[in-house]
């Protein structure tokens, strides 16, 4: 079970048995969220296999009518994916083959799993890609794939197009990720300089079956873009990508070998990404297993039981992580005002996937960012508490998931000398944190839906 390894040092800085109790509250809906979304857990409740016929989402397949059935993917969840389908289907699987993220000590007996780099690709990812490739390239008619595909399968399945090299996609997914690219700005260029994104794993495999099972890190759940889309048509072009990479002034400073790419796309020297009109997506099947609405009900009924009035605010929430801490704090002094949108006890969820335009020079993610905004509009308020959390454990470049705060959190800082505003300007909020105790821990989750924020107003 997926648990905040520190969770009983998170309630006693609450200080106050107010604070305590809200910090408890906020940090068990936390867990619950995770718990639902434990990919064994789902994989196990959807799937279901009856004499010969799996069954999943609406969909059946008689195994009996396929000759092999294999299983690819990659991606911070698809290990556990693996070990769940393993579970279900056993013998049945021929062979497969499924990138994750180095160190993940997921154990199975048919597929194979193998670790590559994230969130920058490296050329471990591209060994494993062309394994899967030369799986789904031998796959004839009348075979099965089934593809594991969750949040991470961007960099940790990196196949480049053409003449470009993994340093070069290294380099301009790194300048992505920095300048405040949101996820699907960024999958967009992926795609254009991938041979494996973009629906060309579909193609590949034509006219073998395909059977997508999808753990979606992607707001609001759209299947070209969770893992840049390699089953399904794409909506983008190579001018699209142009457009992003000059948006952010990064256009002239992207390698050469992936202009080329992109300006031979946008004349038609090279083909688009495979799209709707493509027969190979007559035979593939796209099933969002799990995804952050529902991590973030859970989070919701967990604090209703408790009986707290609660609201999800959006599933879908986006911006800048500093703008979202700072409203939904207000959104607490305004519970605490006027009781609205709801009286108290309250707790308000928001799920989605923030960005932070990095200027500074510190470290941190955008959970911890939000919580770092929001203790500086809860300074002073009594049993409210504020908390961030990424649902892989992963949160930006740290070893922390997230962040919890409440209206004493800048009153201990003061004593450290420890002043929000500059930590914040040095996107630092890691370290802020780190001194005073409130880094949310849980390791690698083996899931991905992106991330919950809450508030409780006790």
């Amino acid at each position: 079970m997926i648990t905040i390894r520190n969770k009983e040092q998170l309630i006693k800085n609450g200080e106050t048995p107010l604070n305590q109790k809200a910090r408890k509250l906020a940090l068990e809906s936390l867990e619950h969220a995770l718990k639902t979304v434990d990919p064994k857990q789902i994989i196990k409740s959807k799937l279901s296999l009856k004499n010969s016929t799996l069954h999943i989402n609406g969909y059946s397949f008689d195994l009996k009518k396929f000759k092999n059935v294999y299983v690819i993917g990659g991606g911070k969840a698809s290990g556990t994916m693996a070990e769940a389908l393993e579970h279900v289907l056993g013998n049945r699987i021929k062979s497969g083959f499924v990138n994750v993220p180095y160190g993940s000590k997921h154990k199975t007996n048919i597929i194979k799993l193998h670790g590559a780099s994230h969130p920058i690709p490296d050329e471990a990812g591209v060994e494993g890609t062309r394994c899967m490739l030369e799986i789904v390239e031998n796959a004839k008619e009348n075979d099965l794939v089934m593809c594991l595909i969750s949040g991470g399968g961007s960099s940790l399945m990196p196949l480049p197009r053409g003449k470009i090299t993994i340093a070069d996609k290294r380099e301009i997914t790194n300048a992505l990720l920095k300048c405040g690219a949101n996820i699907n700005e960024i999958n967009t260029v992926r795609k254009h300089i991938s041979d494996f994104k973009g629906g060309w794993l579909a193609k590949k495999a034509y006219p073998a079956t395909i059977l997508n099972l999808i753990l979606s890190d992607v707001v609001g759940d759209p299947l070209d873009f969770i893992a840049s889309g390699p089953t399904v048509p794409d909506s983008t072009t190579f001018s699209d990508a142009v457009k992003i990479l000059t948006k952010y002034d990064l256009w002239e400073k992207t390698p050469a070998s992936i202009r080329k790419v992109l300006s031979d796309g946008e004349k038609g020297i090279i083909p688009e990404t495979p799209k709707a009109d493509s027969e190979a997506f007559k035979k593939v099947f796209n099933v969002v297993v799990g995804n952050n609405r529902l991590a973030s009900q859970a989070a919701c009924e967990y604090l209703k039981s408790k009986g707290l009035n609660t609201l999800l605010l959006t599933a879908t929430l986006e911006g800048e992580a500093r703008h979202i801490g700072t409203m939904l704090a207000s959104i607490a002094r305004e519970v605490t005002m006027s009781g609205n949108p709801i009286p108290k006890p309250a707790a308000v969820i928001a799920g989605g996937e923030t960005t932070v335009t990095v200027t500074g020079k510190g470290k941190g993610g955008r959970n911890q960012e939000i919580a770092l905004a929001a203790s500086v509009k809860l300074k002073g308020m009594e049993g409210v508490v504020a908390a961030s959390l990424s649902t892989d454990g992963i949160d930006g470049p740290t070893d922390a998931a997230g962040a919890i705060v409440d209206g004493k959190t800048l009153t201990k800082a003061a004593t450290l000398g420890l002043t929000p505003e500059r930590y914040l300007a040095e996107n630092d909020s890691y370290h802020f944190f780190s001194k005073l105790g409130d880094l949310i821990f849980t390791g690698p989750t083996g899931t991905n839906v992106n991330d919950i924020s809450l508030i409780v107003v006790l």
